[in-house]
């Protein structure tokens, strides 16, 4: 019974010691084409990057045309609502000016008439 124990624990270490080797040897396998995987990876992530951060510039700069163009939009739209403001004072001013000047011509028929009258 002991050989056979030994046996077993025998044959347990020789396959724990050839499942380490190969589990190393694996190991080192995947460690060489992992650190050139590395390399590919972050050449990769920089052109990935790169091409991201020009894809975030080009939507900055619409923004920045379209936030331009609103800002025009506005000011055009506040002048127009300035011109119409002062053509509505304009048409009220005009107004009122054709108002004075029915006065004043009606008052300078009335001056003529009077001068003619004093002069006659």
């Amino acid at each position: 019974m002991v050989g056979r124990e030994r046996r077993i624990f025998v044959g347990l270490a020789v396959a724990m010691f050839l499942g380490i080797t190969v589990y190393f040897r694996l190991w080192m396998i995947d460690y060489s084409v992992s650190s050139h995987d590395t390399e590919l990876l972050r050449r990769q992530f920089d052109l990935a990057n790169k091409e991201a951060m020009d894809e975030s510039a080009e939507w900055r700069l619409r923004f920045d045309e379209e936030a331009d163009k609103a800002s025009k939009c506005a000011k055009e739209l506040e002048k127009i609502k300035e011109s119409i403001v002062k053509k509505e004072d304009s048409i009220s001013f005009n107004n009122k000016l054709a108002l004075l000047q029915k006065k004043w011509t009606s008052g300078l028929k009335g001056c003529f008439i009077y001068a003619t009258y004093v002069s006659n």
